[in-house]
C-alpha cells in the first residue's frame, strides 16, 4: 500500500487546529530566548534516519519469537513498509540491508520501487554471524578471525560479494559487525584473533570502491561471553585507523556495558573524525534493542547534544549515518519504528535548543550548577509541536501513530500478505 498527499492531508485535518496555536505559542517563546526556529524545523525535516530491513519483522529472543501478522516476507515487502513510515514521518529516507537475507532478484525493480518512494539504499550490512547452506566450512569458531585462514577467506569473500550488491543498489558504505570471541578461557588468543580480524578488514577495505566507506562495529558480549573480538570503541578505533581514511568506527547504542558514558565516546570519535556511523535503541540491562528513548531518554539527549556540538565543530567528521537497530518482540514493529523516530527528533530538536555560548561560558568559569541548568532548561522543552511543524511542512502526518491506526494499516497489510508471513532474515 501506498501513502498520498490526500490522504495524509485528510489525517491532518483532524490535529491541525491543536497543533497550530500550540506550535505558535512554543516557536514565539523559544525566539524570544533567541532560538531561529525556522533554522531548527529545517535540520529537523533534514534528518533522516535508515530503516534496517531485519527490523520490519517480529523481533524474538533465543528463547523463542512470536510472529507478527502481515510481516513482510520479501525485500519488496520490506521497502513498501519503509515507505509507508517515511510517508507518515518524513524522516525515514533510507532502507538498510543485510546480505543474504536481501539479495534482490531484479535490481532494476528493486532500485524503482525504492525511488518511486522515495527511499534510497544506506549501507549494506554483511552477515557472518551465520553459517549459509553453500558454505562448506563453518564460522563456529569465527569468521574474519579464524585460525583456519580458509574460513577467514569464505568470509572477506562474503563481504566483497556484499559490496558488489550495494553498488548495484546505489549505496556507497559497508558495515561490518562480529559476532566473533570465545567462552572460556584459553579458547582463544587475544593477539592472534584480533591480527587475524585486522588483515582481513585490511583486505575488504582495499577491496571497496574509492567513495565507499566501512564501518566497523563493536560489542562487548554475545553471543560469545568470555571474550568478542571487537570488544569496544577503541578496538574498533585502532582498526578503523589500521584500514584508512575510509574506515570508521559506528556506535550502537546497546553495544555498552552498563552505565558507559556513551557521549563521551561520541565526542572523542567525532573530534578524531572517525564516527562514521551511528545506530540508535535503548536498553535496560545490555542490548535489550528497545524502542528508542523508551528508558534512558535523557542519557539520548546528552548523547544528542554531543553529536550537535560535533557536527558543528568537527567539519573532518563526516555526517554519521543514522540507523534504528531495535528489535519489536511484543509491539507492532511499525508503530515500534514510529516511536522510535519520534525519539529521535525529540532528542535532536532538545540539543539544538542548547544554548551552545552560555554553556561553554558557564564550563569556561566552571560553574556546574549553570551548566545543569542549561542543559536541562533545553531538555524539560516540550518539543513536540516543533517536530508536528516539521512533519506538516514536510506533507507528512502531523500525528503519525494516530494516523497509522486510523487508517488500519496493519489490518490492510494483513489482508495483503496474510497472519501466518515470516519476515526473511528472522
Amino acid at each position: 500500500m501506498k501513502l498520498n498527499a490526500e490522504i495524509l492531508n485528510e489525517q491532518n485535518s483532524r490535529f491541525i487546529e491543536t497543533h497550530k496555536p500550540e506550535y505558535h505559542f512554543l516557536a514565539q517563546s523559544l525566539e524570544k530566548k533567541g532560538v531561529q526556529v525556522n533554522d531548527v524545523i529545517k535540520k529537523l525535516q533534514e534528518l533522516q534516519v535508515a530503516i534496517p530491513s531485519w527490523a520490519l519483522g517480529a523481533g524474538g529472543t533465543r528463547f523463542g519469537r512470536f510472529s507478527y501478522q502481515g510481516e513482510p516476507a520479501s525485500l519488496e515487502n520490506k521497502i513498501s513498509d519503509v515507505g509507508i513510515i517515511h510517508a507518515l514521518t518524513n524522516t525515514a529516507g533510507a532502507i538498510s540491508l543485510h546480505i543474504p537475507w536481501d539479495i534482490p532478484k531484479d535490481y532494476n525493480a528493486i532500485k524503482e520501487l525504492a525511488a518511486s518512494l522515495d527511499i534510497k539504499f544506506d549501507a549494506v550490512n554483511s552477515n557472518t554471524f551465520q553459517d549459509q547452506p553453500s558454505m562448506n566450512k563453518s564460522y563456529r569458531f569465527g569468521s574474519l578471525c579464524n585460525t583456519d585462514s580458509s574460513v577467514r577467506e569464505i568470509a572477506i569473500q562474503h563481504n566483497l560479494e556484499v559490496i558488489d550488491t550495494g553498488k548495484k543498489l546505489g549505496s556507497n558504505s559497508l558495515t561490518v559487525w562480529l559476532a566473533d570471541g570465545s567462552n572460556f578461557p584459553g579458547q582463544q588468543n587475544f593477539q592472534e584473533a584480533l591480527q587475524n580480524t585486522k588483515e582481513s578488514l585490511k583486505h575488504i577495505y582495499k577491496s571497496m570502491p574509492d567513495d565507499w566507506k566501512l564501518f566497523i562495529e563493536y560489542k562487548p558480549y554475545e553471543p560469545n561471553f568470555y571474550s568478542t573480538v571487537i570488544q569496544d570503541w577503541g578496538t574498533s578505533l585502532m582498526l578503523a585507523e589500521g584500514c584508512g581514511q575510509r574506515a570508521y568506527t559506528l556506535v550502537d547504542l546497546g553495544h555498552h556495558l552498563p552505565n558507559t558514558n556513551i557521549e563521551q565516546i561520541v565526542a572523542t570519535l567525532m573530534m578524531k573524525g572517525k564516527l562514521g556511523g551511528f545506530h540508535f535503541n535503548d536498553s535496560k540491562y545490555g542490548d535489550d534493542d528497545l524502542t528508542v528513548g523508551s528508558v534512558k531518554p535523557y542519557a539520548l539527549f546528552l548523547i544528542w547534544n554531543e553529536l550537535v556540538y560535533g557536527m558543528e565543530n568537527n567539519p573532518n567528521n563526516p555526517s554519521p549515518a543514522w540507523m534504528i537497530d531495535a528489535s519489536h518482540n511484543i509491539k507492532d514493529p511499525l508503530e515500534d519504528l514510529l516511536q522510535s523516530l519520534e525519539a529521535i527528533q525529540i532528542a535532536y530538536a532538545q540539543a539544538l535548543l542548547v544554548d551552545q555560548k552560555g554553556l561553554q561560558e558557564a564550563q569556561k568559569q566552571q560553574d556546574a550548577t549553570l551548566c545543569q541548568e542549561i542543559l536541562q532548561d533545553a531538555y524539560r522543552t516540550d518539543v513536540r509541536p516543533l517536530l508536528r511543524e516539521a512533519r506538516l511542512c514536510s506533507s507528512a502526518a502531523i500525528e503519525p501513530i494516530a494516523s497509522y491506526r486510523s487508517l488500519n494499516i496493519r489490518n490492510q497489510l494483513i489482508k495483503e500478505r496474510g497472519l501466518h508471513t515470516v519476515a526473511s532474515g528472522l
